[in-house]
C-alpha cells in the first residue's frame, strides 16, 4: 500500500460521504431557509418552529433518495471488497 493509494481510497470515501449526504443536508436547508424567512415577514419569532418542519421535510427526503443511497453504498463497498486481494499486495 503506497500512501498514494491510502489517500484516492479515504478521497473517494469522503466523497462518496459527501455525495449521500448532500440531498437531505440541502433538504433541510432548503426547508430552513423557506422557515427563516416566514418567520421574518410575519415577525413569528418561536424557535421551535423550526424542528417538526425540518425533520419531516429531512424524513420525506430520505425516504424518496434511500433507493439512490443504498444503490451508492452498495456499489462502493462491492467495488471494495471485490478488490481486497489487489489491496493487500
Amino acid at each position: 500500500m503506497t500512501p498514494e493509494f491510502i489517500i484516492d481510497f479515504a478521497k473517494e470515501a469522503i466523497l462518496l460521504t459527501i455525495m449521500i449526504s448532500m440531498p437531505t443536508l440541502g433538504i433541510g436547508l432548503i426547508v430552513g431557509l423557506l422557515i427563516s424567512i416566514f418567520q421574518a415577514v410575519t415577525s413569528i419569532q418561536e424557535m421551535t418552529l423550526t424542528f417538526i418542519p425540518k425533520i419531516l421535510a429531512v424524513f420525506l427526503g430520505l425516504l424518496f433518495f434511500a433507493p439512490w443511497m443504498l444503490e451508492k453504498m452498495m456499489t462502493y463497498t462491492i467495488k471494495v471488497i471485490n478488490n481486497i486481494p489487489m489491496y493487500i499486495r
